[in-house]
């Protein structure tokens, strides 16, 4: 309880510190404006109140139906409290600009400026929720492997990472576009590298007979990410932890998905083999660790080819990449959804990982590829960071 107050008392200083600025503007601009003013400081303090219930509520006991609803809750209140501070960056600047040149008419432009800009925050948040968090968008990549064997030579893996199907609730429509997408690549197999709900494995149920059509010649391999442990919810026993665990692979088995659990499987291509493991999370605090390389191949020193499947990238910045001993060719990651804003190759995700989106690789020639998710959790949009599926060939090099 401690975290989430201290939380809220930061966020309830931002708050009032940006309707201050923005009632003292109102003033500004319009005169007194009594009741303009008024009115916007009693919204400003049931904002505020609100804020603080939502932030300060035990989200591990809260249902998902009631999860939802705070999710949206804390959206549009980010949506407008977000377009107030740009506004107010942009209203600062002229009333500098004025301060320094003592001419009023630039602080008058930088007021419009703000308004514009603000507005465009605006509409952009709620673009990235209402319509670009569904915009599916196919990359395709290809990555040179050192000693790949000819037969798989230009072998396709259709990746997708980070469904949290709990935030579609039951409706399956998103989820079922998102399987005819990857069916219509025809890849050689289709990875998925975790998170596939948010807290429970009963936000999985609804989505079982969608996401069993995907279809592969190699099948569908799977691995756990953070969210599907169940550490996120306020379980009655740890027996019943357990069975939310037990379900889980249940489900997935169910789907005719394979859930690597810290082990390898090998695929044959005649008499060549490609090896691709599957660990449990493994990642920076305060995510918890669960895999384990040397359990799901304790000879990683070998000659032979390994595609690696693993949550989070920084198993890959601070356990694999630069190091000879660990040889594994392709690593392929999800986890950070870009933190759901991007702009082109910026995005607030860089500020945490280092590689959180896209191609990377080492000095050693070992690739790692940090999917950016096809779901959401928490922030309901997708600014800029669209929906991905990954379409890697595999080439010699």
């Amino acid at each position: 309880m401690r975290i989430p107050l201290i939380i809220a008392i930061i966020a309830l200083a931002l708050n009032i510190g940006i309707d201050a600025y923005i009632a003292r503007s109102i003033r500004r601009v319009f005169g007194k404006a009594r009741r303009a003013v008024k009115a916007h400081i009693i919204i400003s303090v049931v904002a505020a109140a609100a804020l603080a219930f939502l932030i300060c509520l035990p989200k591990k006991e809260v249902s998902q139906a009631g999860l939802t609803v705070i999710m949206w809750a804390l959206f549009g209140y980010l949506s407008i409290y977000a377009a107030k501070l740009t506004f107010i960056v942009c209203d600062s600047a002229g009333l500098l600009v004025r301060a320094i040149l003592r001419r009023r008419n630039r602080a008058a432009v930088a007021a419009v400026v703000g308004c514009i800009a603000a507005l465009s925050v605006f509409i952009a948040l709620w673009w990235g929720a209402l319509v670009t968090r569904y915009d599916i968008e196919v990359k395709p990549v290809s990555v040179a492997v050192s000693g790949l064997p000819d037969t798989f030579d230009g072998y396709t893996i259709a990746q997708i990472s980070d469904l949290h199907v709990g935030s579609y609730g039951t409706d399956t429509t998103y989820v079922s576009r998102l399987v005819d997408s990857i069916n219509a690549l025809q890849p050689d197999i289709i990875v998925f590298t975790g998170d596939i709900v948010n807290r429970t494995t009963a936000e999985l149920h609804p989505f079982v007979a969608p996401l069993s059509r995907l279809q592969a010649p190699d099948g569908v391999l799977s691995i756990l990410g953070n969210h599907d442990y169940g550490d996120y919810y306020e379980w009655d026993s740890p027996q019943a932890k357990t069975d939310n665990m037990r379900v889980m692979h249940q489900l997935q088995q169910q789907m005719r998905w394979h859930l690597l659990d810290n082990e390898t499987i090998m695929l044959h291509r005649g008499s060549d083999s490609l090896a691709v493991i599957g660990v449990q999370n493994v990642g920076d605090p305060p995510f918890p660790i669960y895999g384990s390389l040397s359990k799901a191949y304790p000879a990683i020193s070998d000659a032979a080819v390994k595609v690696l499947l693993s949550h989070n990238p920084v198993h890959w910045t601070d356990s694999i990449a630069n190091r000879p001993e660990v040889n594994v060719a392709l690593t392929l990651s999800g986890h950070t959804h870009a933190m759901q804003i991007a702009c082109g190759r910026f995005s607030p995700a860089a500020l945490r990982y280092k590689t959180w989106g896209g191609l990377y690789t080492d000095s050693l020639g070992r690739a790692l590829y940090v999917n950016i998710g096809i779901g959401e959790v928490a922030f309901p949009a997708r600014v800029g960071a669209t929906p991905e599926i990954t379409l890697i060939t595999l080439h010699k090099k």
